[in-house]
């Protein structure tokens, strides 16, 4: 299993890694929560997200709740196949600030 993380990439986007699970999730969310605070524009890169559940669906989704709240902007980039297949069945997809890498 590999343990989920955040970073700051060089392009500037925060990058995701590892595995979002109902396990890695909270402690993520916590990373996450640092980064509101210091960026004003959220650009995330998914590519780094080797396994997902519906867990890291829904941390998507607190950040996008967060994002709003603090009238910041968020853009979800390169999100992997298997978050998207959940994302589609719930309808999120339509939702979700979801891109292709640029």
């Amino acid at each position: 299993m590999s343990e989920a993380n955040i970073s700051v990439k060089k392009d500037g986007r925060l990058g995701i890694s590892g595995e979002l699970t109902f396990d890695s999730v909270p402690a993520l969310w916590e990373l996450c929560s640092r980064h509101f605070a210091e960026h004003a524009e959220l650009e995330i890169d998914l590519s780094g997200i080797q396994r997902a559940d519906s867990a890291g669906l829904a941390l998507l989704v607190e950040c996008c709740r967060r994002a709003y709240q603090t009238d910041k902007s968020i853009r979800f980039f390169n999100i992997p196949a298997q978050m998207l297949a959940i994302a589609r069945v719930s309808s999120l997809d339509q939702v979700l600030p979801l891109h292709r890498d640029s």
